[in-house]
């Protein structure tokens, strides 16, 4: 009997490949996954996605997101972060 399931085409990633849950983030950054919806409702999380009651975070959107906390908490010169005139 001849199988007809069809592969995927090399080179292709799951539909959902590339993203990531409210608990895999939360539990990358070691924070509450209630601190993400809260900081999701104030806009100073990472950027997020919602369908329906699932929200999903794109991982390079998470990892620019942490490069920009990153870049937000260095000193400047002689004073403390956010201290900028």
């Amino acid at each position: 009997m001849n199988d007809q399931r069809a592969e995927p085409a090399a080179g292709t990633e799951p539909l959902l490949g590339g993203w990531l849950t409210r608990t895999q983030v939360a539990a990358e950054i070691g924070v509450s996954v209630d601190t993400l919806a809260r900081w999701g409702t104030r806009r100073i999380g990472p950027p997020c996605v919602r369908i329906g009651r699932k929200v999903l975070y794109r991982a390079e959107a998470f990892r620019e997101w942490l490069v920009s906390r990153e870049r937000g908490m260095l000193p400047s010169k002689g004073g403390r972060p956010g201290s900028e005139r």
